[in-house]
């Protein structure tokens, strides 16, 4: 009880977290406690406090995330003990060098009030073992601390204690998060779904229209994940004919076929212990489906002429462009693995509902581009951008990225113009504009991303924008958006 009112008195976040490793050092008496916490994005885990040998000490900021032990069991949410620590076996950098030697290491993830992996405790000893027992205590001691440290954070007590600057990873860009491009309510959200999946092994599903970017959201979620040390594979599931693809993903063993001269492994072991990008997985065969559905519930592949399974460790993220619940209607995809792959679904907004992403998009796939032919930069018209956004893109990025290598081969200087466009069922004239309506399609885009991200519901949308109900209505009347009702609203995404 002394330990909670010590944590209960601290006003400033990085007392907080002193007090909590100094406690949680007295409490299992070990000569190291380290706390790690995510960071926003979920997408590095640095160390924000330590207490060695009797002594609290800020963090060195650090990135656990790369550590395997660390990154093993924040992944599987599950306490790691170790009580024989064997540097041949363990790779420890993250514990601090000296003698004696490290003898005994354990790690708890720690769990916030919305049970969503917020962090990790590390324990080490170099006299003894570390009691079993303790797991359970440190697991609600962390509960109780991280809600208290959110309530600090929430309540603006500033004059934080000099924590390390932590840098955004590398490859995130100036206007998106994850490695992705766009700011638009709609990437915002997928942003969101993104990080609550980083470091779960959960099976994701993603979904959208072609060209919408599935495969590098999967990719996202592999590099800013825990596995991202690990392979990641990519299989299109209807690039190959039945017989192909289950030889491919299963692998198979000598003699199995006509031509099995050796063994070959598989896309599930060539992934073992990282990520297998399943893209159209709708057009996966029924026959290989019964097979993949084994491999999700047991963790287990049979390669092609054997009569052993062995497990493998494999996350798998699906992609498809199809309504794969209309496909078990029809008879044409298994009910059972559709509830087994769509545990956590992803949907990918198209680009004529993403907004201002597409002139972002468009300057990135210029710069790209350019770096490509190896030419210099080129830069963009007013008129040729307007018109770029009067265009309805039914092909998505992967139209926009062509479009836009073709109007660089088209010009000749380094100033884009709406001639070198030629968008297909487009007008040229598109972007000839008075001001009035372009303020009108900026304000009907701005009604229309604002209605799609509050479900269609007028009231909130009225209310985020600032207007009364019956302005909304009157602007959405003249600008000829359809006064749709939330459930229309909601059926149409559908």
């Amino acid at each position: 009880m002394e330990g909670l009112a010590a944590l209960a008195r601290c006003q400033r976040p990085f007392e907080l977290e002193q007090a909590l490793v100094s406690w949680l050092a007295e409490l299992s008496n070990c000569a190291l406690v380290q706390l790690y916490l995510l960071d926003a994005s979920h997408s590095q885990l640095p160390l924000c406090c330590q207490w060695l040998d009797g002594h609290t000490e800020a963090g060195t900021g650090q990135d656990g995330l790369g550590e395997s032990l660390l990154a093993y069991s924040l992944s599987q949410n599950t306490p790691l003990q170790l009580n024989e620590l064997d540097r041949s076996l363990h790779a420890t950098p993250f514990l601090p060098t000296g003698q004696p030697p490290w003898r005994s290491l354990l790690c708890q993830p720690l769990l916030d009030r919305q049970q969503q992996i917020s962090g990790l405790l590390v324990l080490a000893s170099r006299s003894r073992s570390i009691n079993e027992d303790l797991t359970a205590s440190l697991a609600l001691i962390g509960t109780i601390a991280l809600a208290q440290l959110q309530a600090l954070k929430q309540a603006g007590l500033v004059h934080q204690a000099p924590t390390p600057a932590l840098t955004e990873p590398a490859s995130d860009s100036e206007h998106g998060c994850f490695g992705l491009i766009g700011e638009s309510p709609a990437m915002q959200q997928v942003y969101r779904l993104v990080s609550k999946v980083l470091h779960n092994p959960v099976t994701v599903l993603l979904g959208g229209e072609t060209g919408t970017g599935k495969e590098l959201v999967a990719r996202a979620i592999h590099d800013y994940g825990s596995r991202r040390t690990q392979p990641f594979i990519a299989q299109n599931c209807s690039a190959l004919p039945e017989h192909l693809l289950e030889s491919e993903l299963f692998g198979y063993r000598k003699g199995a076929f006509t031509g099995a001269n050796q063994d070959r492994e598989g896309l599930f072991d060539a992934a073992n212990g990282g990520t297998l990008f399943l893209d159209e997985i709708g057009d996966m065969p029924l026959a290989l489906q019964a097979k993949l559905l084994r491999v999700l519930q047991e963790g287990e592949v049979r390669p092609l002429g054997s009569n052993q399974s062995h497990r493998v460790d494999v996350r798998i993220v699906a992609a498809t462009h199809q309504n794969l619940y209309g496909q078990v209607e029809q008879g044409r995809f298994r009910e059972d693995l559709y509830y087994r792959l769509s545990h956590f679904p992803i949907t990918l907004p198209p680009l004529r509902e993403r907004g201002a992403d597409i002139r972002e998009l468009a300057l990135h796939f210029t710069r790209e581009t350019c770096t490509f032919l190896q030419r210099s930069n080129c830069r963009w018209s007013d008129s040729a951008l307007a018109y770029l956004a009067s265009h309805r893109f039914p092909g998505n990025v992967r139209e926009l990225k062509g479009l836009i290598a073709r109007a660089l081969l088209l010009c000749d200087g380094n100033l884009l113009l709406p001639e070198h466009l030629q968008l297909p069922n487009t007008p040229t004239h598109a972007h000839r504009l008075t001001l009035r309506e372009q303020l009108d399609k900026v304000e009907r885009n701005l009604l229309n991303e604002t209605l799609q991200k509050h479900n269609g519901n007028q009231t909130q949308t009225a209310q985020v924008l600032g207007l009364p109900r019956r302005t909304l209505l009157y602007r959405m009347q003249r600008l000829g958006i359809p006064l749709r009702t939330r459930q229309q609203a909601e059926g149409a995404r559908k």
